[in-house]
């Protein structure tokens, strides 16, 4: 429990130092150091505008610019986006993959440029690339053991992240790793799968639909791959009169989902504090851009757990499941305020909301 206080007081401190206002897409001159360009698959999701100042301010801190595009969920878009941040002059690239096979010539112009570049949470398998993200895998299974406490039988729904993007599989896997075992032996059926084109929540929305509709509403749980898949499903959920009884998870932290876990409609969310994320980030870009090689990255470990196997260099941040017992860390650490949080849940209901 100590070194959980710990850091969340780290994180308050991030979160007081990131308060300034910050410009989505907007290069800035911040200092004398190397430009620093990233990509952005989009802005479609709260959480990239929390990455994006977290990022400006390791940046500002270690003197170097930043430069930014946004793909717009756009492949084609992200690959002109990666070559105008080169034209323009960045000395080092983190990217946020829309579709992590689609980018592959652009970071490979990159790479044949000698600029280094950072898969950011989204895994670009090429050996020159450095892979930063959270434990995707663990996320799937600590999203699996927070359903399972909740429903520990029945007929479980399965929506999943975008097929273009490595992560969802990730994901997929840890949380059969932790039900597999159960539905070997019966207790667990699945009864449903599908993936998200685009991480969109209304594509979520309408495969909850169809699966709810081919099991006639006899469905127990679902694992959802993030926050804004959990949205959907469980507006799916809603209008069946079913949110609320089936356990959802998803991650991100995302306020909504919040006020969705405090309102009883999501189990779990993920908290995978992506100011620290951001942080890690535009640190490691300055380093490589100075002429550090992968491996002389603090923290980075050899990994080829990808689809191709290809060998890596990363660092992988710890996540924490957050539930209603312990939606007061959030508020604790300055990530979501409490009205956010607890807007429209009664006084007494939740201990983080009185």
């Amino acid at each position: 429990m100590s070194e959980l206080k710990q850091g969340v007081s780290r994180r308050v401190t991030l979160g007081a130092a990131l308060a300034a206002p910050f410009l989505g897409g907007v290069a800035r001159a911040q200092g004398r150091g190397p430009v620093v360009g990233v990509s952005w698959s989009n802005f479609q999701e709260e959480r990239w505008k929390t990455d994006e100042a977290a990022i400006q301010a390791a940046l500002r801190e270690g003197g170097g610019s930043y430069l930014s595009a946004d793909a717009q969920s756009s492949p084609a878009k992200q690959l002109t986006d990666v070559e105008s941040l080169l034209a323009r002059g960045a000395k080092a690239l983190i990217i946020l993959a829309q579709d992590a096979a689609a980018i592959r010539p652009a970071v490979q112009k990159a790479i044949d440029e000698g600029v280094p570049v950072v898969a950011y949470d989204r895994l670009i398998e090429m050996p020159e690339v450095f892979y930063l993200t959270f434990d995707n895998v663990e996320v799937g299974r600590m999203m699996a053991r927070s359903v399972l406490a909740q429903k520990p039988e029945g007929n479980y729904a399965f929506i999943k992240g975008s097929s273009a993007d490595p992560n969802a599989d990730f994901l997929f896997r840890g949380s059969m790793e932790v039900l597999k075992p159960h539905m070997d032996s019966g207790r667990i059926r699945n009864v449903g799968e599908a993936y998200t084109d685009g991480w969109l929540p209304a594509n979520a929305q309408r495969n909850m639909e169809q699966m709810l509709t081919r099991n006639n509403n006899r469905i127990d749980a679902v694992v959802a791959a993030n926050d804004g898949t959990a949205g959907g499903a469980i507006a799916a959920l809603a209008a069946q009169g079913l949110a609320g009884s089936v356990p959802v998870s998803g991650q991100d932290a995302d306020r909504a989902a919040l006020n969705r876990i405090a309102q009883g409609t999501q189990t779990v969310t993920i908290w995978k504090d992506s100011r620290d994320l951001g942080k890690n980030a535009a640190e490691i870009a300055l380093r490589l851009a100075g002429g550090a090689r992968l491996a002389q990255v603090p923290g980075a470990v050899q990994w080829n757990e990808g689809p191709q196997k290809r060998a890596m260099t990363a660092r992988f941040l710890t996540p924490l499941p957050i539930t209603r017992d312990n939606l007061g860390l959030i508020i604790e650490a300055n990530w979501a305020p409490r009205a956010a949080v607890c807007q429209g849940v009664p006084a007494g209901r939740v201990q983080a909301c009185n």
